[in-house]
């Protein structure tokens, strides 16, 4: 049993330039580092109680077989503009597109991102779909045709009144090592790892 200590890096967004920003989801960073197994089987101790049912009013611990074969495939992201949103995730976080989708008709097309090998996936374009939506964790761009060019044209990213959605965590080796990178590759910060009353926040899981 090993411990897993999560640092959490706050909000960042990827920008083209000083005076026109595109704003992407924002992103939690988390960085990996091994502590004594004593201590990760303490933490197990103290999750187990703060997870039960009996603290999660309303959690169902055993769920319904008919949920069995369910995984967390996807989070639907709109964007604006796909070149700047797949270049971010794919230059920026380093994704790979596991599939596209064009819909002329409705003149709309979707990304599949994730951290895959897209080499392993089939030739056949059906088969590629099958195997695209079987990935866990991806992140799915929506792209309406046309609002690339309407300088007008803006998504509400959740974090700014009214406030909704957080956040989407990816782990990485070293956070400060990370955050140098997104800054020469021209990532503008909404607060840094050292930024705020809580600059670095040791969350902590245990894993087999």
């Amino acid at each position: 049993m090993a411990t897993l200590f999560l640092s959490r890096l706050s909000f960042f967004r990827f920008t083209t330039n000083k005076s026109s920003s595109i704003k992407t989801s924002p992103f939690f960073l988390y960085s990996k580092t091994t502590k004594s197994p004593n201590r990760s089987r303490l933490i197990s101790m103290a999750s187990e109680a703060k997870e039960s049912a009996s603290n999660n009013p309303g959690l169902h611990t055993t769920p319904d077989e008919a949920t069995k074969g369910y995984i967390m495939q996807q989070t639907m992201f709109r964007i604006k503009d796909p070149k700047v949103s797949l270049d971010f995730y794919s230059r920026i976080l380093g994704m790979s597109l596991l599939k596209r989708l064009d819909f002329p008709e409705m003149k709309f097309s979707l990304y599949f991102l994730g951290y895959e090998d897209h080499a392993s996936a089939p030739g056949n374009s059906a088969e590629r779909t099958v195997w695209t939506f079987g990935r866990k964790a991806t992140i799915e761009l929506t792209h309406n045709w046309g609002t690339e060019n309407d300088p007008e044209f803006k998504y509400h990213n959740g974090n700014s009144e009214p406030r909704g959605f957080g956040h989407i965590g990816v782990t990485v080796d070293d956070t400060y090592k990370a955050c140098e990178r997104f800054e020469r590759l021209g990532v503008e910060f909404v607060k840094k790892p050292e930024d705020g009353k809580a600059p670095l926040l040791d969350d902590k899981i245990v894993y087999p």
